[in-house]
């Protein structure tokens, strides 16, 4: 519609030259006109244009109103290429969500190249911009899907184009486009850190916040929007792009000191914050809390660790588990509330249910959001930080206890299950944890059942049970508590079945989901039921 009206526009400013020639009803003719255009958009609409019209209007209209369609026609044409792959990315994962078959991963990077090319053609048009910036759309959520698949270096190269493309079309480079272009740039750098190439994300990362602070100078010279909306849009961008550096200069920046042996001997308990070298690098960066939670979120996170089987991270510079560490501890403190001048809360008050991270820093909010806290606990978790994971779970599961949302009672039944599970990934370490039994004291069997029956060690037979009702917890996850229950059990399943023995059953009806282990030294019963 919006390309009909400029023609019609068009069209209307020389209403009052086709009135001076007498010999053609140029009124009639030209809405004639304007009609059989939009009405056939065939591969003979030009030709047909031609015969039947340009005996009829002025040569000199006629050939400035025919070029403007044809452009019109090309953009249509370009318009519908770009979503003609969308459909072929939609209809790959309609049938192969998981690209687990090598074709469909195909068919999802000959998609970004068709978008590619699409965009390439329309990118020295400044008319064409907004094919330029839908194609930045398509290629950015058919390459993050990919990303979570583990194929970030195949799509490393359409998201660098999708980037470049939003620099160099003029329209594009307005700050009402800034916030999408920071999103752009945060993907290639976790692109590069997903690579191991993380100097390489570090790199572009800062070389995105310069061209951030090009624009902002730009703006301050002459700005067409109220001075708060502009400065939130720059607060957004500048912290998606610090993230990505502290992702790297955490680590680099204890690589090069030498005074961290020195700090690591002081108990940070009986020092303000900030108490240590990484807290203090937060401060400096970052301002509030939610940004700080954030930059720590990152920082940990590793697309290639599972949360099970827990591990620390792999100590390939004596440096690394002391950084780690110490963001575990930074982000517990923020968590508790004790990083805040105002520390008047107790248990989940800091935790917001309804806002992101995101949305509580440009708000200028203390605090955290529910989904940054249940992650931090399961990242302590999965790092293996046993005294963060109690101390925070405390906090997230009042918090999770208080809410009525489906959403919250899923999360509620995972940091459960990984409770539950705990005892069975490291059996030496927490067979005889009470604080373990305490945890699970209040478990609500609405939504999880779970028993932990261990004996003393002359028994030797270990019971497990999780039931599912209602609620039920996200794939992932019950996947990982699925391959870490195999591989306990496999060693001993593939004795059985050197002996000969019939230990193995299956019962494939159920109302509820149902995961039951159990081992002793005589047999091993391990039921799925879906």
């Amino acid at each position: 519609m919006t390309t009909v009206a400029r023609i019609i526009e068009a069209t209307e400013e020389h209403h009052n030259y086709c009135h001076k020639i007498p010999s053609v009803s140029c009124q009639f003719n030209l809405k004639s006109f304007l009609l059989y255009i939009f009405l056939f958009f065939r591969a003979n609409t030009l030709f047909n244009i031609w015969i039947k019209y340009k005996p009829r209007l002025p040569e000199w209209y006629y050939n400035e109103r025919l070029v403007k369609v044809g452009d019109t026609l090309a953009q249509i044409k370009f318009h519908v290429l770009q979503a003609r792959n969308v459909c072929i990315y939609q209809m790959v994962c309609s049938r192969d969500r998981n690209l687990q078959n090598g074709e469909s991963l195909q068919t999802c990077l000959n998609a970004l190249t068709s978008l590619r090319l699409t965009m390439q053609v329309a990118l020295p048009q400044e008319d064409l911009c907004w094919l330029i910036y839908n194609g930045t759309i398509h290629i950015y959520t058919i390459c993050r899907h990919l990303m979570v698949m583990g194929h970030s270096a195949k799509v490393l190269e359409y998201l660098l184009w999708a980037s470049i493309c939003m620099e160099s079309s003029i329209p594009l480079l307005s700050v009402h486009y800034l916030t999408w272009r920071a999103t752009l740039y945060t993907a290639v750098s976790q692109c590069y850190f997903d690579c191991q190439a993380g100097i390489h994300g570090e790199i572009f990362a800062r070389r995105g916040l310069i061209k951030i602070d090009e624009l902002k100078q730009l703006e301050d010279i002459s700005s067409s929007l109220e001075h708060t909306e502009t400065e939130k849009i720059f607060r957004e961008a500048t912290l998606k792009m610090s993230v990505m550096i502290f992702k790297r200069a955490v680590y680099e920046s204890r690589k090069k000191s030498n005074s961290f042996r020195r700090e690591s001997k002081v108990n940070p308990r009986k020092v303000s914050w900030p108490r240590t070298t990484t807290e203090r690098l937060l401060v400096a960066m970052f301002d509030g809390a939610a940004a700080q939670f954030l930059a720590i979120l990152e920082a940990l996170s590793d697309p290639s660790r599972n949360l099970l089987p827990p591990h620390p991270p792999v100590p390939d510079e004596v440096q690394i588990p002391e950084v780690t560490s110490e963001l575990f501890s930074a982000g517990l403190e923020i968590l508790s509330g004790n990083s805040s001048k105002n520390s008047g809360t107790n248990h989940f008050g800091i935790i917001n249910p309804s806002s992101s991270l995101l949305q509580l820093m440009l708000a200028g909010e203390e605090g955290v959001s529910g989904e940054a806290a249940v992650k931090f606990v399961k990242l302590a978790f999965s790092y293996e930080e046993w005294n963060v994971f109690y101390s925070a779970f405390e906090f997230v599961d009042n918090f999770l206890q208080a809410q009525d949302d489906p959403t919250w009672k899923k999360a509620e039944l995972e940091l459960k299950l990984l409770t539950l599970m705990q005892p069975i990934v490291l059996p030496g370490r927490f067979e005889q944890s009470d604080i373990l039994f305490t945890m699970l004291k209040n478990v609500d069997t609405v939504y999880v059942l779970g028993y932990l029956c261990i004996y003393v060690p002359t028994h030797c037979h270990n019971y497990i049970v999780f039931s599912f009702q209602n609620v039920h917890p996200g794939k992932e996850i019950l996947v990982d508590v699925v391959m870490c229950l195999w591989q306990k059990c496999k060693t001993e399943l593939q004795q059985i079945q050197k002996s000969g023995s019939h230990c193995l059953e299956y019962i494939h009806k159920h109302q509820a989901y149902q995961v039951l282990l159990h081992c002793n030294y005589q047999n091993i019963l391990l039921v799925f039921l879906p």
